[in-house]
């Protein structure tokens, strides 16, 4: 009797164990030509054998209490309820909440402009950016991952038009085991985001492309696939690589939880580029966020618009705007929104619009945000408000939030002028006003593979 009660509690703790062994997320490339792997492999490879973007093989829903005790949970509560499953037991859970309270030790507000309309100010990170947070928590994710294999070191290579760059090199900045190379296009940067990537130093090295955006993230995906560089552990930290655009979600879950009281449709506008925070929101969506609509608002680089009105993806080199970080001909997230959709353009359009503006409409749009109540916008939060005005038009009892995805002072010989206003400059800005810039400039793919293999 004592035996098959010893044998009995034996076989339930090995059960435990082979359960909790077994909580890996797979993920599988979009080309469906080249093994899945775990989320390690994942952030470390960054794009797939076959080219393929990686994407989770299953999204479960949070239950209904977590969204209805929203309200009362904390924003690292929240962030890691949502992305838990997307890591499984991969990160040991106090380590995993200790990389989420060092990713987020900053504020989401969000401000109402007009009635029933709110900015999501995603701007109070280090580098006044959206993208520290994916940025933070990916260097975090890789550092773990180095610790385990002690002797591991990674390049980390990535293509930014505009603030991904800063973000990239100050998550990273000091990393151990992990060196940083950034590509950013010649004179299509704002002064400040070029200096918050080049005055850093240590393990941060700049690359000043002769080119625009497309060409940088070219050469990245090339570089990737190059047998001759296989021995540098190349990755990425664009929002192609999953640990860097997974966070984007938790946005959406912030303002969720500050607009719950409200009780109405939300309709989320996002400045769209390269596609990642939209993208993102869909994930949060499909976990059972109650999000009404996406409006993916474009400059006039057009691809998705066009693509939404006559059902051909076509895309064309990006064009300059005054709103650059979104200057992108070739959004590399879009293919996992079709994917969230099996390619079903009917189905998609039902959750989802996007809108194409010009220069001269975002300055306007800026004119009459600051007007309104005044309200600083800069260029990319225009165009997200643009979008978010037209669509409002079909949701008539909805409330509409665009991303403010940048600091204006990130943008301020536009904002400026435009506004006749003087902004202060911020502390997380003013230290790297007085740096040098340090860049090394290059014009191939074959001048980066020179670069990376000396």
């Amino acid at each position: 009797m004592i035996s098959d009660v010893m044998t009995s509690r034996k076989n339930h703790k090995s059960k435990i164990v082979n359960a909790q062994s077994k909580i890996i997320m797979k993920y599988y490339s979009l080309n469906h030509n080249a093994p899945n792997v775990s989320f390690q492999e994942a952030v470390i490879k960054g794009i797939a054998p076959d080219k393929g973007l990686y994407f989770p093989e299953t999204i479960t829903p949070l239950n209904a209490d977590f969204f209805d005790t929203i309200e009362n949970l904390s924003n690292e509560e929240i962030a890691y309820q949502a992305i838990k499953q997307f890591i499984g037991n991969e990160i040991p859970e106090i380590i995993l909440k200790e990389i989420i309270a060092e990713t987020l030790c900053f504020d989401f507000p969000v401000i109402e402009v007009e009635k029933d309309i709110y900015a999501l100010e995603l701007f109070h990170g280090p580098t006044m950016a959206f993208k520290d947070v994916g940025a933070r928590f990916m260097s975090r994710c890789l550092g773990y991952f180095n610790k385990e294999k002690k002797d591991s070191k990674n390049t980390v290579l990535v293509a930014t038009s505009g603030d991904t760059g800063g973000a990239v090199a100050s998550g990273f900045l000091g990393v151990k085991g992990v060196e940083v190379i950034i590509l950013y296009p010649s004179g299509k940067v704002s002064d400040i985001q070029e200096r918050q990537l080049t005055t850093l130093g240590q393990n941060i090295t700049a690359l000043e492309v002769d080119g625009v955006f497309d060409d940088c993230q070219d050469m990245v995906k090339k570089a990737f696939l190059d047998i001759d560089l296989k021995n540098k552990n190349l990755t990425s930290a664009n929002s192609i690589n999953i640990a860097r655009w997974l966070p984007q979600m938790f946005y959406f879950f912030y303002a969720y939880k500050a607009l719950k009281k409200e009780n109405k449709p939300l309709i989320y506008s996002c400045p769209s580029g390269n596609f990642g925070n939209i993208c993102a929101g869909i994930i949060a969506k499909k976990m059972g966020l109650p999000i009404e609509h996406f409006v993916a608002s474009t400059n006039v680089n057009d691809t998705v618009p066009r693509f939404l009105e006559k059902g051909i993806y076509d895309p064309k080199p990006s064009k300059a705007t005054i709103s650059n970080a979104m200057d992108v001909g070739n959004p590399s997230n879009f293919i996992r929104i079709q994917e969230m959709y099996q390619n079903d353009l009917e189905q998609f359009k039902k959750d989802f619009s996007s809108f194409t503006f010009s220069d001269e409409e975002t300055l306007e749009a800026m004119k009459t945000i600051y007007n309104t109540n005044g309200y600083i916008a800069e260029p990319h939060g225009a165009v997200g408000y643009l979008g978010l005005k037209k669509e409002l038009q079909n949701h008539k009892n909805a409330i509409g939030i665009f991303l403010e995805t940048a600091h204006p002072i990130k943008f301020l010989h536009t904002v400026e002028p435009t506004l006749n206003v003087k902004l202060p400059i911020p502390t997380q800005i003013e230290s790297v006003l007085n740096k040098e810039k340090v860049s090394i400039k290059i014009k191939t793919y074959e001048h980066l593979k020179t670069f990376l293999i000396q």
